[in-house]
């Protein structure tokens, strides 16, 4: 392969001639109102290049946020970055074992998405899934002492880092491109039962080339699923770059006859934006819509991967030091008057203090026992009588 890969032509980023790129700075949405009374939601502008479509509008400039949700979304992201920086911690100290994908750059995301659906909505992902985890209902202790293989995990400690769930969250998924058929299935169980709720299905650019998502792709636009296929671009899928992998690159517009939506996954504002306009296309029977968030990931794909063979380090530190979204969102907040920077410093404090418990927690919390193998491979009071274990007389009865 890396023979083949010297055979091609240049792979500069491919944008057609005369087209506009997607701009990722973090802090470029600007205040339109003059902000009186912080208790009342005021208008804010997107930069002009947050969003580029495919046979669809582009979501207005315009934008109507709020003090409270803006503190809200801060706390949130420095949260998961918190979380994940801890994940990262014990994974070092050989506390957490096997595989795990942290998201430390793509935080404007999982936030975004979840303050621009409802609980109602279903989200399905790839094995990036901590922070989507607790913003659809888990628990910070839960993920972590998932990831240490505790009892007090999500999956009760079996499931490790890319098996997490909730009631409306399907994980967490370990095959790659898999999740994305399983969410136009969510889809249509949303849309068979009546309801109007969306189904949200995530992968990255390292899956996109998948068969499956293209069989996923064309049914949903078939049936008209109420389904988002989101693609988190990040610009590596692995250790390769998107432009050395895909011919086509503009993942929105992979869709064929599906609408497509690119956007600015490092400013939250866009971000959550663009999700409120995709819930609502999907809702309002126009059928599936792709959504591109172009985004980075600050460290490798996996703990294994020092992300450093691939891409410099001066990329990385220039990602981190210019378009950080935590950090652009504290700007937005700062600048508009809507909290101090002393104020933002206690947030960072809480977030810190909240993750640190939560691993303490998580560590004293008992492995599984025995036992606990032959639960949950049932749906529970759906068990057979018995169940073999890996001999004849091995056997455990319900």
């Amino acid at each position: 392969m890396a023979s083949l890969a010297r055979l091609r032509p240049s792979v500069a980023r491919r944008i057609p001639a005369f087209a506009r790129a997607i701009q990722t700075s973090a802090d470029t949405t600007q205040l339109q109102d003059v902000i009186t009374d912080h208790s009342q939601p005021f208008t804010v502008k997107l930069h002009e290049d947050s969003f580029r479509a495919y046979k669809c509008d582009t979501p207005t400039l315009d934008v109507q946020v709020n003090k409270n949700e803006l503190l809200k979304m801060y706390k949130d992201m420095q949260t998961m970055r918190r979380m994940e920086m801890a994940a990262d911690a014990l994974y070092k100290a050989k506390l957490i074992r096997g595989f795990c994908h942290l998201a430390i750059g793509q935080e404007a995301v999982s936030v975004g998405l979840e303050y621009g659906i409802t609980p109602e909505d279903r989200v399905i992902t790839a094995y990036r899934c901590h922070p989507f985890a607790v913003m659809r209902g888990g628990t910070i202790k839960g993920v972590i002492a998932e990831l240490l293989g505790r009892q007090g995990g999500m999956s009760r400690g079996k499931g490790g880092s890319m098996h997490i769930f909730t009631p409306s969250f399907f994980g967490g998924n370990g095959i790659v491109g898999a999740q994305v058929p399983v969410g136009a299935g969510l889809a249509f169980a949303q849309k068979y039962l009546g309801k109007k709720t969306a189904a949200f299905a995530l992968y990255g650019d390292g899956a996109s080339n998948q068969g499956q998502v293209f069989e996923a792709f064309n049914m949903a636009k078939l049936w008209n699923l109420p389904c988002v296929f989101v693609c988190e671009n990040n610009k590596y899928g692995m250790g390769t770059s998107a432009e050395r992998s895909s011919s086509n690159t503009e993942y929105f517009t992979r869709g064929d006859k599906i609408p497509g939506l690119q956007v600015n996954g490092m400013d939250i504002i866009a971000s959550k934006h663009a999700v409120q306009y995709a819930r609502n296309w999907v809702t309002e029977g126009n059928g599936p819509l792709l959504l591109e968030f172009v985004t980075y990931r600050y460290g490798g794909h996996s703990m294994s991967d020092p992300g450093t063979t691939y891409r410099t380090r001066e990329e990385v530190q220039r990602m981190r030091s210019t378009q950080d979204p935590i950090r652009g969102l504290q700007r937005y907040i700062e600048e508009w008057g809507l909290a101090s920077e002393q104020e933002l410093k206690q947030f960072d404090k809480a977030a810190k203090a909240e993750v640190d418990q939560a691993v303490e927690e998580a560590k004293q919390s008992p492995e599984p026992t025995t036992a606990d193998f032959w639960t949950d491979i049932y749906y529970k009071g759906t068990e057979p009588p018995f169940m073999r274990g890996r001999e004849r007389d091995e056997v455990h009865y319900y």
